[in-house]
Formats: C-alpha cells, structure tokens, sequence
C-alpha cells in the first residue's frame, strides 16, 4: 500500500446492521472512516425518541458510533443496553437515551455526537445524512403511496420509487466534503430502500458521488429482505442505485458466493428471504467489475464477516 493510502480516507453510506459491521473491521485498518448514516428510522426506541421529543432517530447512529470504538469495554456495552422494564422507557435503548440527552446539552445533534465519539474513543466519523425531519415516501407498484419507513415495510405491495419528504432537504456539510476528498466510497450492504438510498436522495450527495475520484464499490447484501427486495438479484438492487444516481459510476461489486448452511436457510425462510442470487454477467456488462467471494460469518444470521470484508476493501483500495 502506497504512502498515500497508509490510512486511506474511507466513506461508508448506508444504516442499520451492515454498516456497523463494516466499520468493525475497517476500523482495524485506518482511522481515516466517514459513516455517512440515514435518519429516516421511525420504529422501535428511535421512532418513539422521534415523535415524542422531535429529534433525529439516534439508534443507527448509536450502532455505528459502538462499532467504531476503539476496544469492546464496559462503556460500549452500556451504550447498546435496552431497557426490559419500566414505564415509558421499556424498550428504549440507554445509547439512544444518552445521545438525545447530549443533543439538548450541545444544542445540536452534531456536536452531540462527537461528545459522544470522545466517551467512546471512536475511530472515525459518523455523520448523519441530513439534520432535517425526514420521513421516507414510496410509490408502489399497486399505485399506493405510503409514508413512513415502518409502514412501507409492511406494505404488500412492491415498492415501485422512494422519495424524501421534503425532498429538498440539506446535507451535512461535511458529508459532501468527505466524499469529495476520499479514497474509497463504499455503499451497503443494508436494507437497500430504507437505509441506502434515502442517503443518495440528500441534496448535494449524488452530484459528489459522481465527481468524486474516489474507488466506488456496493457491497450487496446476502439476503433478500421481506417487503423490499423479494426475489431481487445482485444486479436488481444495483439497477436501482443506479437509477437513483442517473448514472454509470461504480467501479466494483462484492458479493457472497459462500454457502449457507440449512439451519440459518429455516430461519430466514420463515421471514420469506432467500439468498441473494448473483446475475455476474448482467454487472459486468454494465462495465462493473465483480468480486465473488465467501463472505459469510460463522454466527446465528447470513450477516457478513467483518474481518473478511475489509481485507477485501483494502486490498481494492490498495
């Protein structure tokens, strides 16, 4: 790795699972990580935090702000303890809980978070998409619209296009910079309408993507999502990345071929989801040069190894 790219300067966009075991093991590699993190959520301890007190839904920030801390201590794990009992804060989330508390002491959600990032010794940046009140909109395919992250999940219906209400929403000024001066971007794996593309809807985002000389990779996920991606290929879900940036502009897509075994596959089978089927020749086609590689980890879910996926990243970036 050249001198240059010693701690190269790494974008990750997404939200939710997958991009806090992105950062885990990236973090092992360089200090120089942006989590660029959607603010859309509005289920469970974060939608609650949301209606009742008006603030950005802390939860995907709060993951990914524990998968960048510098060594696992008794800290990260109060960060990420939920709260079994209790009037009114049964179920809330005490990281959650600490990051709102933090944002009214600050005054904003921002510096909140990087008081937060000094308690945690966090080895990067996180950055929310847009500090404006977003809520996620989909047309579907059955020609109703439906507002909100949780009820488009529930839906029946396919979703057809996804939309930010307002659309004409702000970014985070130095999520364009970031982005701007990086080395490498990388988008997923996650839910791909609710946590990836509400991220590229920001104002100001997809136009940097594009100018960036960045190394651009998507790391697509290992299985279908319910209510999402049903039956989706790898290359459905980069065809709408790609619709969305209204251009050709990876350079690189990672996915699994690694097998899983037949207990995770019962599992997932009761929430209707299957693996993700590659579609190589259709990528390449589109110019995208595709790396196939066993990526599962060794736990309970189809989630990826961490420690596999960043020696892949680094030795792309490399």
């Amino acid at each position: 790795m050249s001198a240059k790219l010693d701690k190269p300067r790494i974008v990750l966009i997404g939200g939710g699972t997958g991009l806090s075991v992105l950062l885990k093991g990236l973090k092992k590699y360089t200090t120089g990580l942006t989590a660029v993190v959607t603010v859309s959520d509005d289920g469970g301890s974060s939608g609650r935090l949301r209606t009742e007190l008006g603030v950005l839904p802390p939860g995907d920030i709060r993951n990914c702000l524990v998968a960048l801390a510098e060594t696992e201590t008794l800290m990260d794990e109060i960060f990420q303890h939920r709260f079994q009992q209790g009037d009114g804060i049964k179920g809330h989330n005490l990281g959650n809980l600490l990051l709102v508390a933090m944002t009214e002491i600050t005054g904003d959600f921002v510096s909140a978070i990087k008081e937060v990032s000094k308690v945690l010794a966090v080895r990067g940046e996180v950055i929310p998409a847009t500090l404006d009140q977003v809520v996620l909109g989909a047309r579907m395919k059955d020609g109703q619209t439906i507002i909100g992250e949780t009820a488009i999940r529930r839906h029946p219906a396919a979703i057809d296009q996804i939309y930010l209400i307002p659309e004409e929403c702000m970014p985070v000024p130095a999520t364009i910079t970031a982005i701007l001066e990086a080395d490498a971007i990388i988008l997923g794996p996650g839910s791909l309408y609710t946590s990836i593309i509400p991220n590229l809807l920001v104002k100001g985002v997809r136009e940097a993507l594009i100018a960036s000389p960045a190394v651009k990779i998507y790391v697509s996920n290992i299985m279908t999502e319910q209510g999402e991606t049903d039956d989706f290929t790898a290359s459905d879900h980069l065809r709408v990345i790609m619709d969305c940036i209204g251009q050709p502009w990876l350079d690189y897509v990672i996915i699994n071929t690694g097998p899983i075994d037949e207990f995770r596959l019962q599992r997932y089978r009761q929430e209707q989801a299957v693996p993700v089927a590659s579609s190589y020749q259709e990528m390449l086609d589109w110019g995208i040069r595709v790396i196939e590689q066993d990526l599962v980890a060794d736990n309970q879910v189809a989630w990826h190894d961490a420690e596999k996926m960043a020696q892949i990243i680094m030795e792309l970036i490399a």
